[in-house]
């Protein structure tokens, strides 16, 4: 019961579209640009850095105060406080990459992700962090950083809250916390399905070129 807490109250908080709700503030439907996506990537392409900065930020936050939430109601459950975490997380994403009000069609979890991250573990949001950057600063394409930043947060989940124990997980729960932590990876992974296609093939659109996100 506590799992589908934290899945169905993550939906609900992720269902708060930043990027959508800003764009149409601007008057105009941020779906209906770039790479239609809703997500900060294509609202940084189509809108500016500030507006990216904006969406990023509300994505991100959206993730922080769920996390809090889930903390507070569980604060009496330690030992299983990190795997309700991912399944609020989880719930989070599922409502910011399919929000049942505009077609199940939104972003691609990536900024919730990094919400995610800062709610969990400081130590593994600087390694993405680091990671992002350097990805994005050397090949200059959001989508390879984003993909890098996904495969990173699972080993590092898996590190730090299995093999060395930083979590106070209950044994009970590791492995399904390894399955959470999986499903997350792959699913900011397979939302970039189309940028890995276009990676493999060298077309892929680098940073400040306003074309497909």
């Amino acid at each position: 019961m506590e799992r589908l807490i934290c899945l169905v109250m993550g939906y609900v908080f992720g269902l708060f579209q930043t990027g959508y709700l800003y764009s149409r503030s601007k008057h105009m439907d941020i779906r209906n640009y770039g790479s239609g996506n809703s997500g900060s990537t294509n609202v940084l392409r189509v809108m500016g850095k500030k507006a990216g900065l904006v969406v990023f930020l509300g994505d991100a936050g959206k993730m922080i105060l769920a996390c809090l939430l889930t903390r507070v109601i569980f604060r009496s459950q330690p030992e299983f406080l990190y795997l309700y975490l991912l399944y609020t997380g989880f719930g989070v994403i599922l409502g910011h990459n399919f929000p049942f009000y505009m077609g199940f069609k939104g972003g691609k979890g990536i900024a919730a992700s990094a919400g995610l991250l800062a709610s969990t573990d400081w130590r593994l949001m600087l390694i993405c962090l680091v990671v992002f950057v350097m990805a994005v600063a050397i090949t200059r394409y959001v989508s390879l950083g984003s993909i890098l930043v996904m495969i990173c947060f699972a080993i590092g989940m898996i590190f730090f809250g299995v093999i060395r124990g930083d979590y106070g997980l209950a044994e009970s729960c590791q492995t399904e916390f390894i399955g959470i932590a999986l499903a997350i990876s792959l699913m900011g992974i397979w939302r970039h399905h189309a940028n890995i296609r276009r990676l493999l093939n060298g077309t892929e659109n680098k940073l400040g070129a306003k074309k497909n996100a």
